[in-house]
């Protein structure tokens, strides 16, 4: 008996340690109304529906026990059943009990997950929109009609299995005989059955009525979008009215049926089911497809085009693509050569610093120990840097157990329990030596960022619980004398002063060693759930969250800034998105992707900007959108949790920005709805297409940030960009810039130029294939790659320029005894012009046929006779290359003089790397290919 007892209270208290150690940790970020909520909301559901549920069941089997005959007929059948009926008597109330509760908990079950869905329904806002249909609210359709449907699959659920279990309980005592001669059922039975058959009528009266409006959701493949949402003219003519017709005979059926209590027999009620069987055939299949095949076909565009018409409408307004500005835009410049070249700083901060290529520069640079990292994409943001702002691209050096020195429970989880700073470099400044221009370095920090907490006990990677500010001291840096140790002084986390709550999270995660380490002490705190996304998640679950937080240094803290969405699926005529598909690109294997509450969507908005404290995990959600019902809705039904948007703060609003995942479903759709009539959009003629990227093939390019000018603006803004191709076709279609600075009053306005579909401006693709077809390019990306160099391509960026378009690549080298990319070249083309140089400046230079002095350098004189042609970068180079050798030589003795092995082999990459590229300038290299002596002092590969 003891054992038992122990045992049942050891079973309770692991059901109850989830539920306490979720009671904890929503106590800790200050946001236990939404863990109330959501459970009271979720409880009151499973006990109202599963009550409803256990109580109709329960009803129709005593009620149909009660109705049972006096006596059994005399059968094979009966004398079987009797051996049932005799064994079930003594425990018949318990047996009725338990198959009712065990209904109930499976309905009680099923509808607490529904409890979205009812705080939409009560809470629900109205849109301020009418659909173009039944002329009401889109709140109906968004909130209303989900809740509406569940309840009629709920009833449709109590009233089948009511029946089966009415009709088992008439089959074993008697009221319903299979093989017993005579009536095969009693009239009590008939009775009975025939109600529970007309409520299920009923509600098919019912489910035809709502099927009506269903319509301007349903969803369908027209002219190949899979996406098309709303009626079509067969549904506004032929579904519409047969739906209609089909709940009038639905409803006179289910009558027919409640009659049968008065009138016994099932001939009348049978006839009228079989008419509405017949009808629903008829009318709403046979008839529809009638009119499709001979109204519709043979006339299909003049028949499709009002819907089409407020389809297109519907799903620009859902999207927030409505208001895009669309402008002619040549493709082709007038302006002479100077005047382009002068233009190009004033129209564009060319980003050179490719933020998904320069990740293992960070690493290897600026990672110190071994167990930090950085994303394997990096982020752009904006700072102001010397009173003047720049793009820049910024890591954070987050912490990696896996790479620790020794792994054990004690070091995974109470000694490496942060990263420390952050890492940013100029996006459009880069050291002569290829190297990122550093404007935040180095442990401890600094910089241009100025003074901050650096700590990053939450991040992206940062995935495992870490036990903090107890007995146990935490490794904080590498500092000049060795690893600084500190403990946590935040108030983060779940405290762990108590046996009941150690015991609690030794069993929700598993590690017994929580009940009785003596690592574990007074002040010990529990950190788990850490990433920004699983945060803002579990404090705000009715948000979708972008892809990609993003960490900026605002009042003196790193926060990660989050994107959130609010989405319906219920729209009535938008077209639907799967927003796993439309957000991936050749990024996002690095990045992430949107995971979705509800990934199929036809309306969203970005009507949250949310923060997450690096050091302390404060989770803040600010009201972005002030007009978006969803967020209304959500508000009443959250009260408190998500702030004005006055709230945020000034250095905050520096830091905001368009988010990339948003912008990647807007682009998706304006693919085909930036058409502005239904017979462009029918014939399909006018069809975009997102390019793959040119360096990552299969995969659609992602959107860039970027400052830079439309020609429509008068200085540059902080923006997101993408480029648009004619389906099927590699030539350049359109070019999209969306306002991306959150202080802007122009923020989100979409900027379309459209170039004329009769030229042949290049696209992406074709630029990239010109890079690589062209001689002497090709030539001299072969020397780059000698030996085991590699060659990678950095991000193509195209920017309008006084009517033409200017592509420009940077290209990064790998060299053999490095393991991180350099900036060596770049690529720039221009019209039929295109140039491959040193740097930026120079390939302008190139490009537009001027240089400094107002020369073209193409007709710079050959080298008078006798005099010995400089090869591509000349003696500055080869200077360059030498006091890098030089530097990484003085930099490997320090580092080995003070045993610091790290830093001694990243010097000595940096030498082989220097050495190599003073043999690539040398111009005696093919003429004698030994090594002379090493001069006394002079670096030596072989050190």
């Amino acid at each position: 008996m003891t054992a038992a007892i122990l045992a049942a209270l050891a079973i309770l208290f692991a059901m109850f340690a989830g539920f306490w150690t979720d009671w904890l940790w929503y106590r800790s970020v200050d946001y236990t109304s939404v863990y109330r909520t959501q459970m009271l909301t979720r409880a009151t559901m499973f006990t109202v529906f599963g009550l409803l549920m256990a109580v109709a069941v329960g009803f129709n089997i005593w009620l149909a026990h009660r109705l049972r005959p006096p006596l059994s007929a005399m059968s094979m059948e009966q004398q079987n059943l009797d051996r049932y009926r005799m064994s079930i008597a003594p425990f018949k109330k318990w047996v009725v009990l338990a198959v009712s509760v065990v209904i109930g908990l499976i309905a009680g079950g099923s509808a607490s997950s529904q409890w979205r869905t009812w705080l939409q329904w009560i809470n629900g806002e109205s849109f301020g929109v009418t659909d173009p249909q039944f002329n009401r609210d889109v709140a109906f359709f968004a909130f209303d009609y989900p809740f509406y449907r569940f309840l009629l699959g709920f009833g449709f659920a109590v009233v089948v299995l009511s029946t089966l279990a009415a009709a088992l309980t008439h089959y074993l005592y008697g009221g319903i005989r299979l093989t017993t001669p005579g009536s095969r059922i009693t009239s009590s039975a008939t009775g009975h059955l025939s109600v529970l058959v007309g409520l299920f009528v009923a509600f098919k009266a019912v489910a035809y009525w709502f099927d009506r409006y269903g319509l301007a959701l349903k969803s369908g493949d027209f002219r190949d979008n899979e996406g098309w949402t709303g009626l079509r003219y067969v549904d506004a003519n032929a579904y519409l009215p047969a739906k209609t017709i089909l709940a009038i005979i639905a409803a006179i059926c289910a009558v027919l049926f409640f009659a049968t209590l008065w009138r016994r027999g099932w001939q009348l009620p049978v006839i009228g089911l079989g008419l509405m069987v017949l009808s629903a055939v008829l009318i709403g299949g046979v008839y529809p497809a009638l009119v499709q095949q001979f109204q519709v076909k043979p006339n299909e565009q003049a028949k499709e085009t009002p819907y089409i018409q407020k389809h297109m409408e519907s799903t620009t307004q859902a999207y927030d693509i409505a208001d895009a500005q669309v402008e002619d835009y040549s493709g082709t410049s007038e302006a002479d050569a100077e005047e382009l070249r002068n233009a190009v700083s004033d129209t564009a901060s060319i980003r050179l610093l490719d933020p998904s290529v320069v990740s293992p520069a960070f690493q290897q640079i600026q990672q110190v120990r071994g167990y930090y990292q950085f994303s394997p994409t990096l982020d752009v943001d904006r700072y102001s840097i010397d009173e003047s702002e720049r793009d820049t691209v910024i890591g954070l050096r987050e912490m990696n157990v896996n790479n620790a020195p020794e792994r054990n429970w004690i070091n995974d989880h109470f000694r490496y329990t942060h990263g420390f700073g952050m890492v940013a470099a100029s996006g459009t400044d880069i050291q002569s030596n290829g190297q990122p221009d550093f404007l935040e370095r180095d442990l401890p920090p600094e910089g241009d960022l100025g003074d901050y907490e650096p700590r990053v006990y939450f991040g992206e990677y940062t995935t495992q619980y870490s036990i903090v500010g107890g007995p146990q001291q935490e490794i904080d840096y590498a500092g000049e004398d060795g690893e600084v140790e500190y403990s946590y002084s935040g108030d983060a986390g779940v405290n762990l002063d108590n046996y009941f709550n150690r015991a609690a999270y030794a069993l929700t995660l598993g590690e017994p060693q929580i009940l009785y380490s003596g690592a574990i002490g007074e002040g010990s705190r529990i950190l788990y759930n850490r990433t920004p996304k699983e945060r803002v998640e579990a404090v705000a679950p009715w948000l979708t969250i972008d892809g990609d937080p993003y960490p900026a240094v605002v009042d003196g803290r790193i926060q990660w800034i989050v994107d959130a969405y609010t989405t319906t699926n219920g729209y009535p005529y938008s077209s639907r998105t799967t927003l796993g598909d439309v957000t991936e690109t050749s990024l996002t294997e690095n990045q992430g992707e949107v995971i979705a509450q509800e990934n199929n969507v036809n309306y969203i908005r970005n009507s949250v900007k949310a923060t997450v404290d690096a050091y302390s995990g404060e989770v803040v959600l600010y009201e972005w959108d002030t007009e978006d019902p969803v967020l209304k809705t959500w508000r009443n039904a959250f009260p408190g949790t998500v702030l004005d948007r006055e709230e945020i703060s000034d250095e905050l609003l520096d830091h905001l920005r368009y988010p990339q995942d948003l912008f990647k479903v807007q682009r998706d759709l304006l693919q085909r709805y930036h058409v502005d009539n239904a017979g462009q959009f029918y014939s399909g003629s006018e069809r975009w297409a997102v390019p793959d990227d040119p360096t990552h093939q299969g995969q659609s390019v992602p959107p860039y940030y970027l400052s830079m000018r439309m020609p429509d603006q008068d200085e540059q803004v902080f923006s997101l960009t993408t480029t648009f191709t004619p389906l099927n076709r590699d030539t350049l279609a359109a070019y999209m810039a969306v306002e991306a600075d959150a202080r802007s009053d122009d923020y989100g306005t979409m900027r379309i130029l459209t170039l004329p579909s009769n030229t042949t401006v290049w696209g992406p693709q074709q630029v990239q294939s010109r890079f690589n077809s062209d001689p002497e390019i090709a030539e001299s990306i072969n020397l780059l790659a000698r030996g085991d160099s590699e060659v990678e391509y950095g991000n193509l960026l195209t920017v309008p320029l006084e009517g033409g378009l200017l592509y420009v690549e940077p290209v990064y080298v790998r060299g053999a005894g490095t393991n991180y990319p350099l900036l060596r070249r770049v690529l720039v083309t221009y019209g039929e012009r295109t140039a491959f140089e040193d740097t930026l400046e120079e390939a302008l230079d190139v490009v537009f046929g001027v240089t400094e002095s107002g020369e073209d350098p193409e007709e710079t004189p050959p080298p008078e006779e006798g005099e010995e042609e400089q090869p591509p970068g000349g003696e500055a180079t080869l200077q360059e290359a030498i006091a890098e050798a030089q530097q990484a030589w003085e930099d490997s003795e320090e580092a080995l003089q003070n045993g610091d092995w790290e830093a001694f082999g990243e010097a000595q990459a940096r030498l082989e790397e220097a050495l190599a590229q003073m043999e690539d300038q040398d111009p005696a290299r093919n003429e004698d290919e030994e090594t002379p002596p090493d001069e006394e002092g002079s670096p030596d590969a072989n050190s």
